[in-house]
C-alpha cells in the first residue's frame, strides 16, 4: 500500500486481534469537559491510575462562556461540567488548562498552536472534530467515552483499520476562496456520507498552497463527509509553523524530529482504496442552504430544484428547506441575516480574524445584525490585539469575546434564537445545532464578514 496512513498506523500497532480490531498505541489524548466525566468515573470504580499521564492534556471549551470568564459560570450545568473536569484532572494528576489560563481555548485550536500535536502522532479525543489535528501530518480521530477510559487506562485503543482515500485538489484557488470553501465544495460533491469508512489524505497543489491554519480548517471538516479522519503530509509549511512552539522539540531533538517528519509521505507507488480529484478553478466562495454541511453551493448559484435531487434524498431535502425557510431555485444572495458568528475549531484561528478584518476595515457593522467574534484560544486573542485587529473591529462596531466553542453548538450562553438566520464559520448546520429552531448558513470568515457589514448574504468578492 505504502500510503502515509499505513506508515503511521503500522508504526503504532501493538498487536492485531485475530478476526478482530487492532490494538493501537496512542501518543496524545485530549480531554474536554463534556465527554470525559464517565471515563474518569470508570477509572475510579476500577481503582486505576492513568497509565501515561504526561500524554494527556485537558481543558474546558464547550461549556465555557465567552464573557466574564473570571466570574463563576452562571449556568449550573455548564459550571458543574467545568468544575468536574478541574477536580478530575487534579485527582488524576493530569495537565489542565482551566478557564482564564493563558493556554486555554478550544482544544483543537490549542493542540496545534502549542506544539502538542506533532507529525506522525496518533491523537484521540472524545470529540468528532479531533480530525483537525491531522493537518499536522498526524492520524487523529474522535472516540467515544468508553474509549477515552480505555486510553486513560492503557494508552492504547482497539480500532478496526479504516480504508484509505486520497482527495487531490489541483490548480490555483481563485480570489476570495478559502480552505473553508474547499471543504464545503468537496462535501457538496461527495455528500455527508461519501467518505464513510475511510481515512482521507488531502493532496494536490491547491492543498499544498494552504497555510497551516487553512489545513487545520480542511482537516477539521473531513469528519462531516463521514470519514474517520483526514490529514495532510507534513512539509516545510508544517515545520515552519511548529518551530519554536512551546511543546515542540528543541535543539538537536528538533533536527532529529524534522529528519523523521520528512519521511512522512505516501510513496509515489502508493495505492489508495479510493482516489478522487477536484479542480481548484471550479471552486468559488460557498454557502450551505440546508441542514447538513453537504447541502452547499457556490454563493452565485441557486438552491437545487427537486428534480435534480435523487429520490432517496427528496424527503430530507424538502424537510430541510422548510426548516430553513428557503425555496428550491432560490438564490441566497440578499437574504436578510440576523446573526454572524466567526470562531469555532473550524475558523477560530488568527488567519480567520485577519480575513474577517480585511472585509470590515473602514466599514460599519450593519444595523440589526448581532455579531459574535470569538477567538479559538487566548493565544489567538493575544495575536489579534498585537496586530491591532481588535481596533479595526472596534471602529467597525464589533466587540471581541473571550475564547470558547461559543455559538458552534448550543451548550453555552451563545445561542441563536429560534427562527433567526445565522451566517456561521463553524462546522455544522444541523437543526437546532446553534440553538433550538436556529437556522444556520455555513460559510467562510470572508462571507461571514460580508454579511456582517451588509446585513444580507453577500458575495465577499464584491467588497474585496
Amino acid at each position: 500500500m505504502n500510503t502515509l496512513f499505513d506508515k503511521i498506523w503500522d508504526k503504532h500497532v501493538v498487536q492485531i486481534v485475530e478476526d478482530g480490531p487492532t490494538q493501537l498505541y496512542i501518543d496524545r489524548l485530549y480531554c474536554h469537559e463534556v465527554t470525559s466525566p464517565q471515563a474518569f468515573a470508570g477509572m475510579r470504580e476500577r481503582g486505576l491510575k492513568c497509565f501515561r499521564p504526561d500524554q494527556i492534556v485537558c481543558m474546558p471549551d464547550h461549556n465555557t462562556p465567552t464573557h466574564d470568564q473570571d466570574k463563576p459560570i452562571e449556568d449550573p450545568v455548564s459550571r458543574h461540567q467545568v468544575d468536574t473536569l478541574a477536580k478530575n484532572t487534579a485527582d488524576f494528576g493530569l495537565t489542565h488548562f482551566g478557564m482564564m489560563n493563558p493556554k486555554n481555548g478550544i482544544i483543537h485550536v490549542v493542540g496545534p498552536e502549542r506544539g502538542l500535536s506533532l507529525p506522525g502522532m496518533t491523537i484521540v479525543c472524545g470529540d468528532s472534530h479531533t480530525s483537525t489535528h491531522g493537518a499536522m501530518g498526524a492520524v487523529a480521530f474522535g472516540i467515544g467515552t468508553s474509549e477515552v477510559e480505555m486510553v486513560m487506562a492503557s494508552q492504547c485503543i482497539l480500532q478496526s483499520k479504516p480504508k484509505s482515500m486520497r482527495i487531490s485538489v489541483n490548480g490555483k484557488l481563485k480570489k476570495g476562496v478559502t480552505a473553508k470553501d474547499v471543504a464545503l465544495y468537496i462535501m457538496s460533491k461527495m455528500s455527508t456520507s461519501g467518505a464513510t469508512g475511510y481515512f482521507v489524505e488531502y493532496a494536490g497543489s491547491a492543498v499544498k498552497s494552504l497555510s497551516m491554519e487553512g489545513r487545520l480548517t480542511l482537516s477539521n471538516l473531513t469528519i462531516e463527509m463521514g470519514a474517520r479522519g483526514g490529514f495532510i503530509a507534513p512539509d516545510e509549511v508544517t515545520f515552519e509553523y511548529l518551530k519554536g512552539r512551546e511543546y515542540a522539540p528543541k535543539g538537536a531533538d528538533w533536527d532529529k524530529a524534522v529528519e523523521y517528519w520528512k519521511t512522512l509521505k505516501s510513496g509515489d507507488d502508493a495505492v489508495f482504496d479510493k482516489d478522487i480529484t477536484f479542480d481548484a478553478a471550479d471552486i468559488e466562495p460557498m454557502v450551505t442552504y440546508g441542514t447538513n454541511p453537504g447541502m452547499g453551493m457556490g454563493i452565485s448559484q441557486h438552491i437545487p430544484t427537486l428534480d435534480t435531487v435523487d429520490a432517496a434524498g427528496q424527503i430530507s431535502y424538502k424537510k430541510s428547506l422548510v426548516y430553513m425557510g428557503f425555496q428550491p431555485g432560490d438564490s441566497l444572495l440578499g437574504k436578510k441575516v440576523d446573526y454572524v458568528f466567526c470562531g469555532s475549531c473550524t475558523n477560530g484561528r488568527i488567519e480567520d480574524f485577519r480575513a474577517f478584518a480585511s472585509i470590515v476595515k473602514g466599514r460599519k457593522k450593519a444595523e440589526g445584525v448581532t455579531c459574535w467574534l470569538v477567538p479559538g484560544s487566548w493565544m489567538v486573542d493575544a495575536q489579534i490585539r498585537e496586530e491591532g485587529l481588535d481596533k479595526i473591529f472596534e471602529e467597525a462596531g464589533f466587540a471581541l469575546r473571550q475564547p470558547g466553542c461559543s455559538a458552534c453548538l448550543a451548550m453555552n450562553d451563545d445561542k441563536i434564537p429560534a427562527g433567526k438566520l445565522s451566517v456561521s464559520t463553524s462546522n455544522r448546520n444541523f437543526e437546532g445545532r446553534q440553538g433550538p429552531g436556529a437556522r444556520t448558513v455555513l460559510a467562510s470568515p470572508l462571507v461571514a464578514a460580508a454579511a456582517a457589514v451588509t446585513g444580507v448574504i453577500t458575495d465577499p468578492r464584491t467588497l474585496m
